[in-house]
């Protein structure tokens, strides 16, 4: 008995990769989904990862001027700093995380400079700049800080300032005085009250020497002079004044309202209260002088003056000056019984006659004190000439005991008087002044205001809590959908078990497929001899194979069992 061994050829088996195994399977349009569906996945995934880690923008520098912003812009590409601009451009945002370490980075370079140049401008002298370009320079300089200085005013949204600064030369017998003009841009909504105005003139004032406070003229972008005219008079109100009139109308106003709410009820009262107060200043000087108090009433002497004039004549007789009175007189040799000699007549002994005459004047001035009063009175500012207070009181609502409803009704005329002494003494009530109250009793009209239900999909806060959750929520649902309609049938088909060959049995029995092969071709041997069937009407492949599978089922179902057991323990076929 000849045996006859043949000879196979056996070649070594690559490892098998399931994955690869069951990509290879899929149909063209399955492997489309698949890998669209990966990618749609992928793509999602993503971009949440990014949308969560946005960072928050904060403002970093806001109302900023072309060339500090192209500066800062500038920089900020240089140091690797991610911004954006708002919308039109007012503003540069930067990471929340990095604004106080960015603005600090660039204060050590001096950004931002500002629109106005300060005395660093004096750092930029060039050679050969003339005495009139230095002057310049050091003015403009000297404007830009004072413009500086009056921008931190927290009113104040932007200044400008025109120094006149005259040239002074020893020459000139009087010096031309410098002065100034300030142009102020305030914040929408906001003004400088009377000692804000004051405080930037006295500051412009006191950083150019010799300039005085009249020279300096502060006007607003509307054209309206702030600061007080060079003649001194006040042009407009006061805001000051203005001020002080509206505190002391809501103060007595207040007054009303606290006394009589309790009484009335809250949003049934209405109080207005008109002052009418002086800010004139006048002054006043009076000199009176009353009369003497009386002869015996004590006199006070303000000054004395006694003049006394005695004149003694004796024997000498005034005249010329000669010899005769150049001669000193000598011894006395008048007889004791002589015969008398006329005066200014020489004796026969040489004596003159003697003439003798006593006069003595007396004058007496004594000034006496006289009763003076001086006063000077000064009238205080801000005093209130008159008050009128206007007072609206509501209907009380009685009940009906009929209907049990309610109804609006009058006060009684003793209640209206008593609450019209209670505002007279709340306001302080002064007859000699001239001040008025009046208290009327009327229906308040309730204006009923619709409320208009809005439905809750249109509501601002529903609205704004949905776009808060819109992202996240619809990246889910996407996602969602793309894994179970795309991604999980291609991986169900991937890892699905491969079809069995279709030359080998079910049950692996080699006479069971050359039966089902031989059944196969006499089926095809008795066939009729048509024409071709109709491409719509052949079966296909799966068709046919399903046929041979019910078949082997009818015919050896115990195989088909065991195979199906296999399956569902895991086992591969």
């Amino acid at each position: 008995m000849s045996t006859a061994v043949a000879e196979i050829d056996v070649q070594p088996t690559l490892p098998r990769n399931p994955l690869a195994e069951g990509f290879g399977r899929l149909s063209n349009g399955q492997k489309i989904r698949a890998l669209g569906g990966v990618v749609v996945l992928l793509a999602i995934v993503i971009a949440a990862v990014f949308m969560g880690k946005q960072p928050d923008w904060r403002v970093l520098f806001a109302n900023l001027n072309d060339k500090d912003g192209g500066a800062i812009v500038a920089q900020l590409a240089t140091m690797n700093v991610p911004y954006k601009y708002t919308e039109g451009g007012g503003a540069i945002m930067v990471p929340a995380e990095k604004v106080h370490d960015i603005r600090l980075r660039l204060a050590s370079q001096g950004l931002p400079k500002g629109s106005v140049g300060g005395f660093e401008m004096m750092e930029a002298n060039r050679f050969g700049m003339t005495q009139f370009q230095e002057r310049l320079t050091f003015q403009r300089g000297l404007e830009g800080e004072l413009t500086r200085s009056i921008q931190s005013i927290s009113a104040v949204q932007s200044a400008r300032i025109h120094l006149a600064l005259p040239n002074q030369n020893g020459f000139f017998r009087e010096q031309q005085k410098p002065s100034a003009s300030v142009l102020l841009t305030l914040h929408p909504g906001r003004t400088l009250d009377k000692a804000q105005v004051a405080g930037i003139v006295h500051l412009v004032a006191a950083s150019v020497p010799e300039m005085a406070t009249k020279a300096i003229s502060v006007v607003d972008d509307a054209g309206n002079l702030l600061s007080n005219p060079p003649d001194g008079q006040q042009m407009g109100i006061d805001t000051q004044q203005l001020q002080y009139v509206n505190k002391l109308e809501e103060s007595y106003t207040r007054r009303v309202m606290d006394i009589l709410e309790p009484i009335l009820g809250r949003n049934n009262v209405r109080a207005q209260v008109t002052a009418d107060v002086d800010f004139s200043q006048s002054e006043q000087t009076s000199e009176s002088h009353g009369p003497n108090q009386g002869s015996g009433a004590p006199m006070s002497v303000r000054s004395q003056q006694t003049v006394e004039n005695n004149t003694d004549t004796n024997g000498t007789t005034p005249g010329v000056p000669g010899a005769v009175s150049n001669i000193p007189p000598g011894p006395s040799a008048a007889p004791i019984n002589g015969q008398a000699v006329a005066p200014g007549v020489t004796g026969p002994n040489g004596t003159a006659g003697v003439n003798s005459a006593n006069t003595m004047r007396r004058e007496s001035l004594v000034n006496y004190e006289v009763d003076k009063t001086v006063r000077v009175v000064k009238g205080a500012t801000g005093n209130v000439k008159r008050l009128t207070a206007a007072v609206v009181i509501n209907h009380r609502m009685v009940a009906d005991p009929k209907t049990g409803k309610e109804a609006p009704q009058a006060l009684p005329a003793e209640q209206i008087e008593q609450m019209t002494a209670l505002v007279r003494e709340a306001i302080g009530f002064s007859k000699e002044r001239g001040d008025s109250v009046n208290l009327m009793n009327a229906p308040f009209t309730i204006t009923k205001v619709e409320q208009v239900e809005v439905p809750i999909w249109k509501q601002p806060d529903n609205i704004e809590l949905a776009r808060t959750f819109a992202w996240p929520l619809g990246a889910v649902i996407l996602g969602a959908i793309v894994l179970l309609g795309f991604v999980r049938p291609g991986l169900k088909a991937i890892t699905a078990p491969p079809p069995p060959p279709a030359g080998q049995a079910v049950d692996g029995s080699t006479g069971q497929l050359e039966a089902v092969v031989g059944d196969a071709q006499e089926r095809s041997e008795l066939l009729p001899g048509l024409g071709a069937p109709a491409e719509d009407l052949a079966p296909s492949e799966h068709q046919l194979r399903l046929e041979d599978a019910r078949r082997l089922a009818k015919e050896n179902p115990v195989a088909v069992a065991n195979i199906v057991k296999g399956w569902v323990n895991g086992e591969g076929g």
